[in-house]
């Protein structure tokens, strides 16, 4: 049977215990470096992308006021939007780093519920709030809520927690797969009535993952996984606009395709294309005005492109690589130290960054079909930033935990 190192399962009949005694050797490469509290280098990439973001969306929305459709909106009104909802998300950080991950683990139960009510009351009329056909917001006067942004952080919390939870079952289908298989069926159904399928795939995304992580059998890791692929491409064939969408990214730039479905793609890549290595410079896309939809939300990384070219593109996905490699090495040390909720949580974090940025950066290069979601600690939107605040302050409490019993242990 196959083994690996982070899965922390029983996949070949030995305990978890006994698998977390095998890493210990080989994890002290991944410990940290120097005795202080914090992961400084983590700190540090992420307000480097919070803030490369804010001045980003001041550039990319700074000329919709000059439409008719938002000429009653000020030039700084999405940057003071954005820069509010940067400051809500670091003082909610704040207080999750306050919490001790054995609280978080908990609490999980109950957020994941609260998660599946939202996601039930945002479909009722007048609760939920309609945008161009989607029903994905709640109102909450002065911000709207976004349910599904939330669900991706109690799907990482409540998936780490049933993996240790049932791990002496976790082989089993009936007792360890099953469960979790109808649980995500049901987040998909209501994300699907949204519809938010960027979202779904996302939280498949993260479920999946930490379901394998945590030791899942692969034979129906790869069978659910099959069933999940026709599934989605059983969406895209009986979804007439979804099938469009394809058709239109396969060809962004053939003339029916450019004027509809494949409009934002192809000026994306004009974007891009105009951009070369080193960008027209700061403020200086010619896409953001009014050509490109959505440029300071699921196309923030086009309008990057163009202005600061190649290079400052280069620079964003360093730091996002940089982000992911630390969750999961944050993850791989707390399994070496035996605490496997908290590592699943880091891992699953780094893998919802991972997955997210990958979709929205392959989208806005033309390397996977539109769907809209959003570049995660950059683009304009207020539940987005203070869920990837939350995600990240959980991180920062896990290595700072692990710091101390090392500490503590040494």
């Amino acid at each position: 049977m196959l083994s690996l190192p982070w899965r922390i399962g029983r996949t070949d009949g030995s305990s978890a215990g006994s698998a977390a005694g095998r890493l210990g050797g080989a994890l002290k490469s991944v410990a940290p470096s120097s005795l202080r509290d914090y992961d400084l280098t983590l700190i540090w990439a992420a307000l480097a992308l919070m803030l490369f973001g804010m001045v980003m969306v001041y550039s990319a929305s700074i000329a919709l006021p000059d439409s008719a459709r938002f000429s009653n909106l000020r030039h700084t009104h999405y940057l003071s939007r954005h820069a509010f909802s940067l400051c809500v998300g670091l003082t909610m950080g704040l207080l999750a780093f306050a919490i001790p991950v054995q609280r978080w683990q908990q609490l999980s139960g109950t957020l994941f519920v609260a998660g599946l009510v939202l996601l039930v009351l945002v479909l009722i009329p007048g609760i939920g709030k309609s945008v161009l056909g989607a029903r994905r917001w709640i109102s909450l006067g002065v911000i709207s809520l976004q349910p599904s942004e939330l669900m991706k952080l109690f799907v990482v919390l409540y998936a780490a927690h049933y993996a240790v939870r049932k791990q002496d079952w976790m082989h089993q289908f009936m007792k360890g797969f099953a469960p979790m298989a109808v649980v995500m069926g049901l987040i998909g159904l209501l994300l699907l009535l949204e519809p938010d399928l960027g979202a779904f795939i996302v939280i498949v995304s993260i479920a999946m993952g930490l379901l394998f992580l945590g030791g899942v059998s692969l034979k129906w890791f790869f069978g659910l996984s099959s069933v999940l692929v026709a599934t989605f491409l059983a969406l895209i064939w009986l979804s007439p606009w979804r099938r469009e969408r394809i058709f239109a990214y396969l060809d962004p730039f053939d003339e029916k395709n450019a004027l509809g479905k494949g409009y934002q793609l192809s000026h994306s890549l004009i974007a891009f294309g105009r951009g070369e290595w080193f960008g027209v410079g700061l403020g200086g896309s010619v896409e953001k005005w009014h050509y490109l939809p959505e440029a300071h939300t699921d196309f923030l990384l086009a309008v990057i492109g163009e202005e600061l070219g190649f290079a400052g593109v280069l620079v964003v996905v360093a730091l996002f690589y940089w982000i992911v490699r630390r969750c999961v090495e944050i993850g791989r040390q707390s399994i070496a130290l035996e605490r496997y909720f908290a590592g699943l949580v880091a891992q699953g974090v780094g893998l919802w960054i991972g997955v997210q940025s990958f979709i929205n950066m392959g989208v806005n290069v033309g390397l996977l079909p539109t769907k809209g979601l959003t570049l995660p600690l950059m683009s304009y939107g207020g539940s987005g930033i203070l869920v990837n605040c939350l995600a990240l302050a959980i991180v920062l409490r896990i290595d700072f935990e692990n710091r101390r019993m090392m500490r503590g242990a040494a």
